[in-house]
């Protein structure tokens, strides 16, 4: 089977089985405020990440490679979405196209169609500077995503079974280039034990990738004819990874992404530690099914109603979201009282 063809059946098994809502984000609840001091015309969106400008805290995350006609499609219009929203965007994985310049022209789409954007170049850790480097000349990318999905790779059958060295390349990559390195997860989230080693080598901007939305493992059994079912269960919830890096690395940039489906989402993800927030399958689902303009609209009235929750909880800019209290309950606050987070400390920040 080509690379494209297993790509593409990767979309068709992420849109049929849909999303299984273990986020964790249905643990959070804001704490109202009823003098929330503030004006809808008041309340920004736009944000930093390091040097790179942000009209929102909101970027359509990685979500095809693999090339071929349908990955061009796919990217061109998205690529046009991320234009008229004014959203940053991150391609899928570019290998194919290292491997196969004739694949180029599939991702060099992106920044045909959105010239002025920011735009995020994207391979996995097996990567070598080299290739890096040619990643990030294809699009003229602003960054780049290097992506971790070892259970995917295990769960695959014509997966790779050797991950050694991969924080080695990691290391070299973030040496070489003078654009911000990304390290994501791509469904099974991130642990404080993974983001120590990362940030030990340079890192300084992760994406917890958690568990709850489109799930990989359970992509890749479909395609199995013997189940690895122990994989489809498993994984850090988004949630809990977010709220457990950022407490323990709290000057790290931290983007939350994994089931990310509805501006509430978005907006707890911000306030227990995201910098951004990355959507993906939701994005996709509405594009494949309804067109560019759907998503387009789909996406201004989704950053309309953060700014109402913005307004609603007091909150003028979205880093003021990390101050406002909220609770924990049900396995997210197991999990978090479990890995030695003190929860309380969200339930009484002051604002």
């Amino acid at each position: 089977m080509t690379r494209s063809k297993r790509k593409w059946e990767h979309i068709q098994y992420a849109l049929s089985t849909g999303q299984s809502r273990q986020t964790g984000f249905d643990d959070i609840t804001f704490i109202h405020q009823s003098l929330p001091d503030c004006s809808i015309d008041q309340v920004r969106l736009d944000t930093r990440i390091g040097e790179l400008p942000l009209s929102s805290p909101l970027f359509i995350n990685a979500m095809t490679g693999g090339g071929g006609d349908r990955t061009e499609q796919i990217n061109r219009q998205l690529a046009i979405v991320a234009k008229e929203t004014n959203l940053a965007m991150a391609v899928g994985s570019q290998m194919s196209a290292i491997k196969d310049p004739c694949e180029a022209r599939t991702y060099k789409v992106v920044r045909i169609e959105n010239p002025n954007g920011v735009i995020f170049a994207n391979l996995g850790s097996e990567a070598t500077v080299d290739q890096a480097i040619a990643a990030v000349e294809m699009l003229q990318a602003n960054a780049i995503q290097i992506h971790l999905n070892t259970i995917q790779e295990l769960t695959m059958p014509e997966g790779d079974r050797d991950f050694t060295n991969a924080l080695f390349r990691i290391e070299k990559i973030v040496q070489a280039l003078s654009i911000p390195v990304i390290v994501k997860e791509v469904g099974f989230g991130m642990s404080r034990e993974t983001v120590k080693k990362l940030i030990e080598i340079g890192v300084q901007i992760v994406d917890v990738g958690g568990f709850g939305g489109t799930n990989f493992a359970k992509i890749e059994n479909e395609r199995r004819s013997r189940f690895l079912s122990f994989f489809n269960s498993w994984g850090i919830p988004t949630a809990a990874s977010i709220a457990e890096v950022k407490s323990n690395y709290p000057q790290l940039t931290v983007f939350g992404s994994g089931g990310i489906q509805s501006s509430v989402d978005i907006v707890k993800a911000l306030a227990i530690g995201a910098s951004a927030v990355g959507v993906a399958g939701s994005v996709l689902k509405v594009l494949l099914s309804n067109g560019v303009d759907a998503t387009i609209k789909e996406i201004e009235e989704t950053k309309s109603e953060i700014i109402l929750m913005m307004t609603a909880l007091g909150t003028k800019e979205t880093q003021e979201l990390q101050t406002i209290p909220l609770l924990f309950s049900g396995e997210t606050h197991h999990w978090l009282s479990e890995r030695g987070i003190n929860t309380k400390n969200f339930a009484n920040r002051e604002i």
